[in-house]
């Protein structure tokens, strides 16, 4: 069934368009994603300084970064949760409350007093609301997919998948960018004092835009089917865990080469690039601006290439290239000049969105229509534990002890991690989701 597919509530009701589907899913991802993007950026910059007493420097980017990382791990709690009412009262319900609560958890940051005004409690309610965010974003990401992917026509389901894959693309370009254009139009005494928080007070519209797409969109025909056929299950976590726990984990280790070679190549190499290359903050966001066109150009190109060859070569492929690339890391940005820097940016990125854009079909194929929320969201968060949560900081480690090359090194096991889970995938690409 396609894009235009009846209404469940009746032939009263209006079908979904497919240019309001590929909305629907594309805005809310691209939401999240900014808000998420926005607490990874200012984790670089400010975070440290606003919300950690330390002395040193180092002692407060690594605090922040730790912060950073309490949200990948609240992300498959999300996925549990709204993956279980997602699976059991329908996908468009549930991906408005996700969006809901990402968008109030990254409004209420911008208005958090820092340290030196409430002490103690500033952290602590920092993190909080970053657990809020990861909480959101779990739930958001396998909704969209489904989303998607449910109406997609015959042959075009990496397709209309990777419209939620192209989400991350543009909110993280939204987010450098609203940073970039602070950083030229601010001082650093009024960026650090009030300017940090107007990215994250600005959330607040996106998520009133989001809100209103997605509130017009009706169910997916693949669980007004289920629903017809009495497939739910009363609890798709259970179900999830005995059944389908080797796809799960599958998918998870998949998703490893996407989350390390994006936090890598964005979060730390900014945080590197400022501190330790000394390249101007607006310098650095102008790059980062420029190089996540190469990840959105690349997502178009790997979606169609996935619907053509099947899943598997395409991903196989960009794992090799990502286990290359780690090689390229001292080479390029260890220069420290504009032009290699940015190469390497580029490179990194461009490989982001070769690797990610058919996760947004395979990870939905691997698992049947009633614990299918479920498990796609699950697969994708658990893979942002083990490729994401830390990454910035064991990089952090490792720049310390070894050098850049330990670091592209790190990103070099990453893919070879991804490689293996992947070959040992059954192809998806003609598995039917109903």
């Amino acid at each position: 069934m396609n894009a235009r597919s009846a209404s469940a509530d009746g032939a009263g009701t209006p079908a979904n368009s497919t240019r309001r589907v590929i909305f629907a899913s594309f805005i809310g991802t691209a939401i999240e994603f900014y808000d998420f993007y926005v607490y990874a950026t200012a984790a670089a910059l400010i975070i440290g300084p606003v919300f950690f007493p330390h002395g040193s420097p180092g002692a407060q980017a690594l605090s922040a970064l730790v912060t950073f990382g309490i949200a990948f791990v609240a992300r498959p709690i999300g996925s549990f949760v709204f993956g279980h009412f997602g699976d059991r009262i329908g996908r468009k319900s549930t991906l408005i409350a996700s969006l809901m609560l990402m968008g109030i958890s990254t409004t209420l940051i911008g208005f958090l007093p820092g340290f030196g005004a409430i002490g103690y409690l500033a952290p602590v309610l920092l993190c909080v609301l970053r657990f809020g965010q990861g909480i959101g974003l779990g739930g958001e990401w396998g909704g969209a997919a489904l989303l998607a992917t449910e109406y997609a026509p015959a042959g075009k389901r990496a397709w209309f998948g990777m419209f939620p894959q192209l989400g991350p693309s543009i909110g993280f370009l939204l987010s450098n960018g609203l940073f970039f254009g602070l950083a030229l139009s601010l001082n650093e005494e009024q960026f650090r004092s009030w300017g940090w928080r107007i990215p994250f007070v600005v959330s607040a519209l996106l998520v009133a835009l989001g809100l209103y797409v997605r509130l017009r969109i009706v169910e997916t025909p693949a669980f007004r089917a289920a629903i017809a056929r009495h497939e739910r299950v009363r609890m798709p976590v259970l179900t999830l865990l005995s059944a389908y726990w080797r796809p799960t984990l599958l998918g998870a280790f998949a998703m490893v080469v996407c989350y390390t070679v994006f936090y890598i190549s964005t979060v730390f190499s900014l945080s590197y690039g400022v501190t330790a290359l000394h390249i101007p903050r607006s310098h650095f966001l102008g790059m980062l601006c420029i190089a996540v066109v190469f990840m959105a150009l690349a997502s178009p190109l790997s979606a169609l290439a996935s619907d053509r060859y099947g899943r598997k070569p395409v991903l196989i492929l960009g794992c090799i290239a990502v286990f290359l690339s780690g090689f390229t890391m001292a080479p390029l940005l260890g220069r420290g000049d504009g032009f290699h820097v940015m190469l390497f940016l580029a490179i990194e990125l461009f490989l982001m969105g070769m690797t990610f854009a058919p996760m947004g079909a395979l990870l939905p194929e691997l698992f049947p229509t009633h614990v299918r929320y479920t498990g796609a969201g699950v697969a994708y968060n658990l893979g942002g534990i083990l490729g994401a949560s830390l990454a910035p900081y064991v990089a952090q480690l490792l720049v310390a002890r070894g050098g850049l090359s330990w670091v592209g090194a790190y990103v070099s096991a990453a893919a070879a991690v991804s490689l293996l889970a992947i070959s040992c995938m059954r192809e998806t690409r003609d598995v039917t989701l109903g």
